[in-house]
């Protein structure tokens, strides 16, 4: 039996939003996994958490000024889930920056 077709645009790029950050959750879990990579307490309880209040409520935060209204992870959840991921394919995180140089004195 096929479900309802949600009633209203919104209300089927909430259930997208949903299902998206329902799979990179996985994925991300899966891809520590299969890589071997162990990831903090920290790190393992904010994939269990955060998938568990998707799965309840929709969306992981409860502050509307912390994400967009039809977003189901708020800014920094995607963040630290993108740094999750990275950590778990091997990759460097954060931006690589060079230092300030002094120019040199023209003569």
């Amino acid at each position: 039996m096929r479900k309802k077709p949600p009633a209203s645009p919104f209300e089927a790029r909430k259930a997208a939003a949903r299902r998206a950050a329902l799979n990179a959750l996985k994925r991300a879990r899966r891809a520590a996994d299969k890589a071997g990579v162990t990831l903090s307490d920290w790190e393992g309880e904010f994939l269990s958490e955060v998938s568990d209040r998707v799965k309840t409520y929709g969306r992981a935060f409860g502050d509307p000024e912390k994400g967009a209204a039809g977003e189901a992870l708020s800014i920094m959840q995607a963040v630290k889930l993108k740094e999750i991921t990275a950590k778990a394919k091997g990759e460097k995180t954060g931006m690589r920056r060079t230092p300030l140089r002094r120019r040199k004195a023209e003569d």
